[in-house]
């Protein structure tokens, strides 16, 4: 399985999508002869960011792929304040990914007020699929790996802000 996500706050719930959230697309709104709505059940509830995280629980994935040339820092999925990383990563764990992102819009500093606050491991999707143990518990557990010469700055930049806010 490999999965694609893009790099963006959302202002409709969840408060980010990078790979976790981008799961939900495989939720059925609602079930042939049934009138319950799932996605209403998701997009109301306290719980959403757990709720997202627990999505995840039911499929593996061999290789996810985030593009981060353009990202939303605010607003999102498809309009809102938008900078250019010019980042691409790739990863088997969908945890450290977004713990990763998430480094990326913060270190734009002026990002989605739920995104910037607190430590990254204690945001509610990160935090529940930490514990599901879908991937790392903690940003110490992350490994950046630079392509190149120019990625050397990102990469010790992102690595500051993992040690700092993970």
């Amino acid at each position: 399985m490999v999965q694609t996500c893009c790099l963006k706050t959302h202002r409709f719930g969840g408060h980010f999508t990078l790979s976790l959230k981008n799961s939900v697309g495989l939720v059925a709104n609602e079930m042939p002869n049934e009138a319950y709505s799932y996605m209403n059940e998701l997009h109301t509830s306290p719980f959403q960011g757990q709720m997202i995280a627990e999505i995840n629980n039911f499929y593996y994935t061999d290789l996810v792929l985030m593009d981060g040339i353009r990202a939303f820092v605010d607003g999102g999925p498809d309009k809102g304040a938008e900078v250019e990383p010019d980042l691409l990563f790739a990863s088997k764990d969908r945890v450290a990914l977004d713990a990763v992102g998430i480094a990326v819009l913060r270190s734009y500093g002026k990002s989605d007020p739920t995104i910037m606050k607190g430590r990254i491991f204690e945001l509610d999707q990160i935090q529940r699929a930490a514990m599901l143990e879908m991937g790392v518990k903690s940003a110490s557990e992350i490994k950046l790996t630079p392509l190149d010469e120019g990625s050397f700055p990102v990469v010790e930049k992102l690595e500051h802000i993992l040690k700092k806010e993970g």
